[in-house]
């Protein structure tokens, strides 16, 4: 299965603050267990949501505003993307996972959709439709 693994915002990574050299070292040498073990698809941090913006939709119509955004609790300060077998093993590998901020913080694991969660409403036009669309991203990658 495939999960999101969401680090939170804090006060501290939505002013800026940068991770200390020891924080970048621990979450190196976690991102690299986590690659040994073929679990590690992807993952990054983001910028403050000061340097965001967020698009509203309301029918046909579009509306943006910038960043910043007041509710820390509900921002988002990094990601992985991870294959692992069950939800259990994706929370035993975040209990290893160093503090990933200075103060107290929280990480979510959330799973990914598959093509069968959709059932039927995937009809075989649009497996077909997304596979195509993931072998163009793949190759864009790796071009």
């Amino acid at each position: 299965m495939k999960v999101i693994v969401l680090i939170k915002a804090t006060q501290e990574s939505e002013a800026g603050a940068m991770p200390s050299e020891q924080l970048l070292t621990e979450m190196g040498q976690f991102n690299e267990a986590l690659a040994k073990a073929g679990i590690l698809l992807a993952g990054e941090g983001l910028h403050p949501s000061s340097k965001g913006v967020r698009v509203k939709f309301s029918g046909s119509n579009r509306s943006v505003t910038d960043g910043p955004f007041t509710e820390t609790k509900e921002l988002i300060a990094g990601f992985w993307i991870w294959q692992v077998a069950s939800m259990e093993e994706a929370i035993a590998w975040v209990r290893r996972c160093p503090n990933p901020m200075p103060e107290e913080s929280e990480v979510e694991i959330r799973p990914i959709f598959t093509a069968e969660d959709f059932g039927e409403a995937l009809t075989p036009e649009l497996r077909a439709q997304e596979d195509r669309i993931q072998a163009m991203a793949e190759q864009l990658q790796n071009s």
